[in-house]
């Protein structure tokens, strides 16, 4: 009874994620724009403060052969913000990290719709796509969190899986468009060597709070069209 009940509940969910595919694509398929469906995560309590993680480790032990540890600045941590996840690599291997182990989809294209799911379930969630185009990889993370208490807001930043000095080649938009409302965020992403954390603190994200994102909401759902433009003349280089 207990497998059937379990069973009936996942054929739930299918049949509601894929109505809500239905739904955006047809909203959205007059435009010619490719949409993703993302569902939430939700995350450990454990993976709050990731970001100092590498500053908090233990002292290390002096040997006869002292040798002063250096941190690498191209070491990243895993870009996936709620899950408790300790890994650290170099950005040539965060676009297999994420896909490998944390099955983050990857769309192709300059603009897209990301349709982020549920949004009313409790903070802190996550919404996260990959997203490759102009010979490189981008990360849009949405992410559901409290500023105290009962006041729930949400925080949506793009981030480029390279340095800050190639991030600078680039622009994105987010923008917001339902019941003749607008809402549009331009900036340059951040790199992937910056934390979630310290770029949602800094506020150089789009910010809603949950009156504004309720306004712009279909059935629970939060659609937001991505367009991501190269700013500057650069060489192209080869995706990670």
């Amino acid at each position: 009874m207990l497998f059937f009940t379990q069973c009936f509940g996942a054929v739930l969910d299918l049949i509601h994620l894929r109505f809500q595919h239905y739904q955006a694509k047809r909203v959205f398929s007059s435009a010619g724009q490719l949409v993703c469906v993302v569902t939430p995560t939700q995350g450990s309590q454990n993976a709050s403060n990731r970001c100092a993680v590498p500053e908090a480790s233990a002292p290390q032990i002096r040997h006869h052969h002292c040798h002063e540890t250096v941190h690498d600045p191209q070491l990243t941590s895993c870009s996936c913000p709620l899950y408790a996840c300790k890994w650290e690599g170099h950005l040539e291997v965060v676009v297999a990290h994420l896909t490998q182990t944390h099955t983050i989809n990857i769309l192709h294209g300059t603009e897209i719709v990301f349709l982020a799911t549920d949004m009313h379930l409790p903070a802190p969630v996550d919404w996260i796509i990959a997203h490759s185009c102009l010979g490189h990889h981008f990360l849009l993370v949405l992410r559901k969190q409290e500023k105290y208490e009962g006041y729930p807001q949400f925080f949506a930043t793009m981030m480029l899986i390279g340095t800050p000095a190639q991030a600078e080649n680039f622009n994105y938009k987010l923008e917001l468009n339902r019941n003749r409302r607008r809402l549009t965020w331009e900036s340059s992403p951040r790199s992937v060597l910056d934390c979630v954390d310290s770029i949602i603190t800094d506020g150089d994200c789009l910010v809603l709070n949950a009156s504004v994102a309720q306004l712009f909401a279909d059935n629970g759902s939060l659609a937001i069209g991505i367009a991501i433009t190269a700013s500057k003349l650069c060489a192209t280089q080869p995706e990670m």
